[in-house]
């Protein structure tokens, strides 16, 4: 049997921009994606604390360093600047396997959503 689990998960961090004319996806700060253990093209969750939206997408880095959190295209329209987000990314793995892994989660600065 396999099951679904959380492979990754930056908790809190603040949307710093909506880009509707973008073609898609979600811009994040490429050091919280490897602190995350989050790749260029993989899918997310993102779970909005500010109104409840949960919806998934696909991750582009952003600049390092720069705290970025951006939505684009439609999903632009599901947050507004300054919003807090958990973004979270899964696996599928073996149920003996799951049971003894751990997950990479980040906890950013909420302020400026960097790592120190």
């Amino acid at each position: 049997m396999q099951v679904h689990v959380v492979k990754s998960k930056i908790h809190r961090v603040k949307v710093t921009g909506a880009d509707l004319n973008y073609i898609g996806s979600i811009t994040i700060d490429e050091d919280l994606m490897e602190a995350a253990n989050i790749i260029e093209g993989e899918k997310v969750q993102i779970v909005n604390n500010n109104n409840g939206e949960r919806l998934e997408t696909y991750v582009i880095p952003g600049p390092r360093n720069s705290g970025e959190i951006t939505l684009n295209g439609a999903a632009a329209r599901k947050v507004a600047k300054g919003d807090v987000l958990i973004l979270i990314a899964y696996a599928i793995m073996d149920f003996e396997e799951a049971k003894n892994f751990k997950p990479s989660l980040v906890f950013p600065n909420e302020d400026t959503n960097l790592l120190s």
